[in-house]
């Protein structure tokens, strides 16, 4: 017997038919198809990134965010196809800064670079299809401008050629870690909030997600609300390296609210099953201790110098270096013990973590179908 909420829900599926449709995307409802997200360490067919810096935001690190974003692009470029998002007004300058080799523009209006939040989450299905879920982005729970960046997920979607999946729940890419087999790590602080979600439960919220991605098993890390605009994303603090492997983010810095975070975190996942009921190997990555010194990461409590936000790609691991010889060496070390057959490629990315993200942030990708 079909509830209020799932009645609600159901017409507002049928509502947004008409509206994704004039878009020239089709659409299925919710109910309708097997659609599973795949593991980020699946073959790509290309990756985005949204060239969104403006002053009103980065405010006088805007070039340097630029110039970080342009290598990014470039070392993901030597490896998969690249499509950049771009302001009409910008294109010259996008290119300058990413090179043209293996990279496509497109011109959109952008309020940010944080294109994991913004872009479309793709979905495969049992045929192969794509399809593309829009979780309504809210900019972090109306924390930053964000109208524009709020229609980009659906021009994704409609360059990729996918099927437009629709949900009532507001939330972020960053904040959806899946193993590609039925397994997704999730931070409550993120997804059962009120500034996304309201009146929705924690049981509510879980249905969705596991109806969206294909999911089997959500393992929940707290994750702590108020302190960073994305309410601890999970990117920041757990990703899957395989099914039943698992990297985590531990701060041993006593002094960082992030130290007793984490700690709680690695005891659930330590704990933790996958939907196949096996036990978590877990691996931990630690912050440097001791990261450069500049304008970007002096007095600044958003820079946030994190290992564990890098991101997978065809024959390759893009991961930010801090300045930290020991801690960097480290943190290669590891990343390249958990991904043989792809080579670990570091890079400066201070500006993108004086906003608070890092690589993983301002990338996202299409799957390969």
């Amino acid at each position: 017997m079909s509830t209020r909420r799932q009645f609600i829900k159901q017409a507002a599926v049928v509502a947004s038919l008409g509206a994704a449709t004039s878009m020239g995307l089709p659409v299925l409802a919710a109910v309708q198809g097997r659609w599973f997200m795949p593991d980020e360490g699946e073959k790509h067919q290309r990756a985005f990134i949204a060239f969104g810096a403006q002053e009103s935001i980065h405010e006088d690190f805007t070039p340097a965010v630029q110039d970080a974003l342009g290598r990014i692009a470039r070392a993901i470029a030597e490896y998969e196809p690249v499509t950049v998002f771009c302001r009409e007004d910008e294109r010259e300058l996008a290119e300058e800064k990413c090179g043209t080799r293996n990279i496509t523009f497109v011109h959109a209006e952008l309020d940010d670079i944080w294109m994991r939040d913004t872009s479309a989450n793709f979905v495969v299905d049992d045929q192969g299809q794509l399809g593309a879920v829009d979780f309504n982005f809210n900019g972090w729970g109306n924390k930053q401008q964000h109208a524009d960046d709020a229609e980009l997920a659906a021009h994704v979607a409609e360059l990729a050629g996918a099927t437009s999946i629709r949900t009532d729940l507001v939330g972020e890419g960053g904040a959806i870690e899946v193993d590609g087999h039925g397994t997704g790590i999730m931070t409550q602080s993120s997804w059962i909030n009120a500034n996304r979600n309201p009146g929705w439960s924690k049981a509510d919220v879980e249905a969705e997600l596991k109806a969206r991605l294909g999911l089997r098993k959500i393992i929940w890390l707290p994750g702590i609300k108020g302190k960073d605009i994305t309410d601890a994303h999970v990117d920041f603090y757990a990703r899957f390296v395989a099914p039943g492997v698992v990297i985590a983010n531990l701060d041993t810095d006593p002094e960082s609210y992030d130290h007793k975070v984490t700690l709680a975190h690695l005891d659930i996942l330590k704990q933790a099953t996958d939907a196949d009921g096996r036990p978590l190997q877990v691996h931990t990555v630690s912050p440097p201790l001791n990261p450069r010194s500049n304008r970007f990461s002096r007095d600044n409590p958003d820079y946030a110098a994190g290992y564990i936000n890098y991101f997978v790609i065809n024959g390759a691991v893009i991961a930010p270096e801090f300045g930290d010889k020991a801690a960097d060496r480290k943190a290669f070390d590891l990343l390249s013990k958990l991904y043989p057959g792809r080579k670990v490629v570091q890079l400066n990315i201070d500006a993108i973590a004086a906003g608070g993200g890092g690589i993983h942030c301002v990338t996202s990708h299409q799957p390969w179908v």
